[in-house]
């Protein structure tokens, strides 16, 4: 009977978890786990590092952190990047990590507009800490041994791949990103329970301001916006960014304001940061606005981007691809 307890509970609990990937709200500080077209799209090599610590005051609650390396090949119009994603969550470890070899290629048109497909082909493994679980018998006997309890699986690999193509000019960019193509199994109850496609749909402008009254030259506005579903699940970031060297500053919304039947309201999120030529800082800190206000002490980022090995120069780099780092 414990052992039916056990599978309903394992099942019941992955597929809460598997309703959703992990998420940053510093979306556009690991470009290539946003999208496998942002390889390659500094004209060079880039470094990429963020960890994100959500709802600290609940006991190992969850964790998530990403590297990713990408470089550009001018003379093939390509890029190749590498991202290694890992999450942990739960007093069980219940832990997912993705090594993805991601590929982008550049195709450049005579009205200024650019636009870059890309591929993430990826092995992932979820994981459990079997002996960090408590169970019935741990809590009604003095048995030091732990539960006899016997671990069905601790560990699950599978394949995935995900695709994304982006279009972009110096003023504006959109893209749209479908994760999960081979629907992978990562059941940890010994049945079959694939992660559902994602899809995720982004855009934004820049524009500088005060530029024709020369007041204040260099700062720049970027608004932008990330849509998402998966599963039945879905979300909406809005966000704005102020930007002059080397600081800046930006705030999201997170949620879904607009439709009753979906009507939600998750975070906000601040942000502050640091941007030069060849390297970004960036801390946010989510300030919870849900039902759970209060419970979860919000949620911190931090982020790195190091560029270098660039084959163009910083002011050519700024007509690039006009997204922000963070």
């Amino acid at each position: 009977m414990k052992r039916v307890i056990l599978i309903i509970l394992l099942f019941f609990s992955l597929q809460i978890v598997f309703g959703q990937d992990s998420q940053f709200s510093q979306y556009y500080a690991s470009p290539l786990y946003l999208a496998p077209s942002f390889a390659g799209s500094t004209d060079g090599d880039r470094f990429s590092l963020t960890y994100r610590n959500q709802w600290p005051t609940l006991p190992k609650a969850f964790q998530a952190f990403t590297f990713s390396y990408d470089h550009y090949f001018p003379k093939f119009k390509s890029g190749l990047g590498l991202l290694v994603l890992r999450d942990v969550a739960g007093s069980g470890y219940l832990s997912t990590t993705n090594f993805g070899i991601i590929y982008s290629y550049n195709i450049k048109f005579k009205n200024k507009w650019s636009v870059r497909p890309g591929l993430n082909f990826m092995y992932t493994q979820r994981n459990i800490d079997f002996d960090k679980l408590v169970f019935y018998d741990d809590l009604i006997t003095e048995d030091t041994d732990g539960s006899v309890e016997v671990p069905i699986l601790d560990s699950k690999s599978d394949i995935d791949a995900s695709v994304s193509i982006l279009a972009y000019n110096k003023d504006i960019w959109f893209g749209f990103t479908m994760d999960h193509l081979l629907m992978p199994n990562r059941s940890l109850s010994g049945n079959v329970s694939k992660d559902p496609f994602k899809y995720t749909i982004y855009g934004g402008t820049k524009f500088k301001i005060f530029e024709k009254y020369n007041l204040l030259s260099g700062q720049s506005l970027s608004p932008s916006f990330l849509f998402k579903i998966q599963d039945e699940y879905s979300q909406l970031d809005l966000g704005l960014y102020w930007y002059q060297m080397p600081l800046v500053i930006g705030i999201w919304y997170r949620g879904i304001p607009l439709f009753k039947e979906l009507k939600s309201n998750d975070a906000l999120a601040f942000l502050i940061g640091f941007k030069m030529d060849q390297i970004s800082i960036g801390y946010s800190y989510d300030l919870t606005i849900s039902q759970l206000v209060g419970f979860t002490g919000g949620a911190h980022e931090i982020s790195v981007n190091y560029q270098f090995n660039q084959g163009v120069t910083a002011r050519e780099r700024r007509k690039g691809l006009p997204c922000p780092t963070f």
